[in-house]
């Protein structure tokens, strides 16, 4: 049974739509779960990037993309009132709801749909304080010790090779974003490609350097 740990961000409206779809990508395949949450800021920090969300002309693309792949796929999506906003108190709760970082299923996608469900503003101090409510954490979200598990979830994250959210790690493979389940799953199968040209892709030399 592989273990899957899934490192997520919940201000990604990818995130959102790769978790809705999970588990159909993983019927029928024997698996453990594990969701980290992740400051994806903290990775784009890391990497000396912007968010797809803070690029002129990408940003309006991300929106129109997403909202064109959720009516693909069946998933309710309505983009909250505004985007980005600061997500630290939705992971925080997050990590609350569990004693090691791990929160499970019910917790994230509670979390997802408050973001990404209504087009309600994700940051509202009201709403966020009904959601704690519902959620009913295990420990304080103002607690040093939260505030430290999300940052080792995010430094773990960047240590396995995790550049943005969604990330999937299973076994030492790295699978970024929706449209990388398909693979995921295809290497839960035991696909033989993974064999050869997993390897040889990252041995390609780098040509120009900017």
């Amino acid at each position: 049974m592989k273990t899957i740990t899934c490192y997520l961000d919940f201000i990604s409206p990818y995130a959102y739509l790769a978790f809705e779809v999970l588990p159909k990508h993983l019927m029928g395949v024997s698996h453990r779960m594990v969701y980290k949450p992740v400051l994806f800021a903290g990775m784009l920090k890391h990497h000396g990037q912007l968010g797809p969300a803070e690029i002129a002309g990408k940003r309006e693309w991300t929106y129109r993309q997403v909202l064109w792949q959720a009516k693909q796929l069946g998933t309710p999506l309505d983009m909250p009132q505004s985007h980005p906003f600061n997500p630290l108190a939705l992971l925080r709760l997050a990590v609350a709801c569990s004693v090691d970082g791990e929160p499970n299923r019910y917790v994230c996608e509670a979390l997802f749909k408050h973001v990404w469900q209504g087009g309600a503003a994700a940051d509202d101090v009201a709403r966020l304080q009904t959601l704690t409510q519902q959620l009913a954490p295990q420990r304080s979200v103002d607690a040093p010790d939260v505030k430290e598990q999300l940052k080792a979830n995010t430094e773990e994250a960047i240590a396995r090779g995790a550049f943005g959210v969604p990330t999937f790690c299973v076994d030492d493979k790295v699978f970024w974003g929706l449209d990388a389940l398909p693979m995921m799953r295809a290497y839960l199968d035991e696909d033989q490609w993974f064999d050869s040209a997993w390897d040889a892709a990252a041995s390609i030399q780098q040509g120009v350097k900017r």
